[in-house]
């Protein structure tokens, strides 16, 4: 049964008010295409969950779409701090819960496999377990010794995005990952975007790329350039620039919701954003083909 959708019916059906949504991909293929959709349909009560939250939910929350965040680091990657996030928690705004990087990962490993927590071994991070009471210690059943433990994180939703899917929803991802696949087994529901919308065989071919089979998959929808200002390995590079540009844009609260007004609610879609940015910046961001060696599966 084919899942594919366009990304604003797509929002529309699985994400509701009040839902935990979480936004995958470290650094490569952040979703801020889904994330922008949420902000023009104006979802509220959010709680927004991510292991190194960054511009996308900076936006999110300055849109008025976050009640709450669940993170491992936030920050503008190699610029400084998110202006909007440090504002709205500093003035008691917005409720956080914060974990180190391996205590978000393995709360989703924890959901994606059914367990309601899974312990680790002590990280080092004591200020965050005096903060955060969900961090738990418990006694190791064989050695005796203590270990930490953490509970299950389970999204409503995930949002990813991916080089290629086919229209069940099977999807493929090269170059770096993240958390895409624990964050999509952890979640009730999950959205899709993709550069290509390639056939069936496609996928097949190549079946060891595949991350995420369709009967996890919620709706898929056909967004090139989704990830931009991050980048998509193969299709376009990271727009270092803009990141630069958003720590002076975030500066205050007006100048943040002129560019709301601009970016998000005065495009009608993906495509109406990229062009808008127009061919200087697609000029910059191109990239040259670099192909892996081919890999032969034989056929019996």
């Amino acid at each position: 049964m084919s899942k594919l959708t366009s990304l604003a019916e797509a929002v529309a059906a699985h994400v509701h008010d009040g839902d935990l949504v979480y936004a995958a991909g470290f650094t490569h293929l952040i979703p801020f295409a889904a994330g922008h959709e949420i902000i023009r349909q104006g979802r509220r009560r959010l709680t927004l969950a991510r292991a190194t939250p960054d511009i996308l939910y900076d936006q999110m929350v300055a849109a008025g779409c976050a009640e709450k965040l669940v993170f491992s680091y936030s920050g503008n990657p190699g610029v400084g701090s998110l202006r909007v996030l440090r504002a709205e928690i500093e003035a008691g705004r917005l409720a956080i819960e914060e974990y180190s990087h391996f205590a978000m990962i393995t709360r989703l490993t924890a959901g994606a496999g059914g367990l309601p927590f899974l312990p680790m071994r002590p990280t080092g991070a004591d200020d965050l377990a005096r903060a955060n009471p969900q961090y738990r210690v418990i006694t190791d059943p064989y050695s005796g010794q203590p270990l930490t433990a953490v509970p299950a994180l389970t999204p409503d939703v995930t949002l990813l995005h991916a080089q290629r899917a086919d229209h069940h929803g099977n999807t493929q991802i090269w170059g770096i990952l993240g958390e895409q696949r624990e964050a999509a087994f952890a979640a009730k529901r999950v959205i899709v975007t993709a550069e290509e919308i390639v056939d069936e065989a496609v996928i097949r071919s190549d079946p060891n790329r595949t991350i995420l089979p369709a009967l996890r998959v919620s709706a898929v929808c056909h967004v090139p350039h989704a990830a931009h200002p991050s980048y998509t390995q193969g299709y376009y590079d990271r727009d270092n620039a803009f990141y630069l540009e958003w720590d002076q844009r975030s500066a205050t609260p007006e100048s943040v919701q002129t560019w709301l007004e601009e970016w998000v609610y005065g495009v009608g879609d993906r495509e109406a954003y990229w062009q808008k940015l127009g061919p200087e910046a697609h000029a910059r961001l191109a990239v040259k083909p670099k192909w892996s060696a081919p890999v032969n599966y034989g056929e019996f």
